[in-house]
């Protein structure tokens, strides 16, 4: 390395003005400040609608927390009321964030409500003679217990309702 650069200096002596040789650290430190400057011009205040006041502000969040079942309509239909001009979109900005999900998941419902739901299926079964016979079938969810059966060929609404009331007995 340093042989060819002695050569490049024999043929070229004003390489040297082009070649700068410059430390590590010099390095680091411009491109730290490279980066300083790129972050400051983009995170720069491009102008928009000013802040809110930060009563109004505490207002929302105090508002979010008291009622946590109020949504970002909800309280700003109630800023409205109160007389504040505030667009629905900054109500929900400034809103608490709630750390879990607004209601509860699929399993805990199933849980909570599995001795009062229960699943139908209706179903085509063929018979030996090539005859489609429909069945339906009622399950209740909390034991899995069988609650009714019932095959008939020639399904109608009449005779599904009836089976369905008599299922719920």
């Amino acid at each position: 390395m340093i042989a060819c650069s002695l050569q490049l200096y024999r043929w070229f002596p004003s390489v040297l003005k082009v070649i700068t040789i410059i430390r590590p650290d010099t390095l680091v430190r411009w491109h730290q400040a490279g980066f300083r400057c790129y972050w400051r011009w983009k995170s720069r205040s491009l102008g928009g609608r000013p802040q809110i006041e930060a009563d109004l502000r505490a207002l929302i969040r105090r508002m979010s927390v008291e009622n946590p079942l109020w949504g970002a309509p909800r309280i700003h239909g109630e800023l409205l009321k109160l007389g504040f001009e505030i667009a629905q979109s900054t109500v929900a900005r400034y809103m608490v964030k709630r750390a879990g999900p607004p209601s509860q998941g699929w399993r805990t419902f199933l849980r909570n409500h599995a001795p009062n739901i229960a699943a139908m299926d209706l179903f085509v079964v063929p018979s030996i003679g090539f005859n489609l016979l429909y069945t339906l079938i009622v399950v209740r969810l909390e034991r899995r217990n069988l609650v009714w059966v019932n095959v008939t060929t020639n399904p109608t609404a009449d005779w599904i309702a009836r089976q369905l009331t008599e299922a719920s007995l």
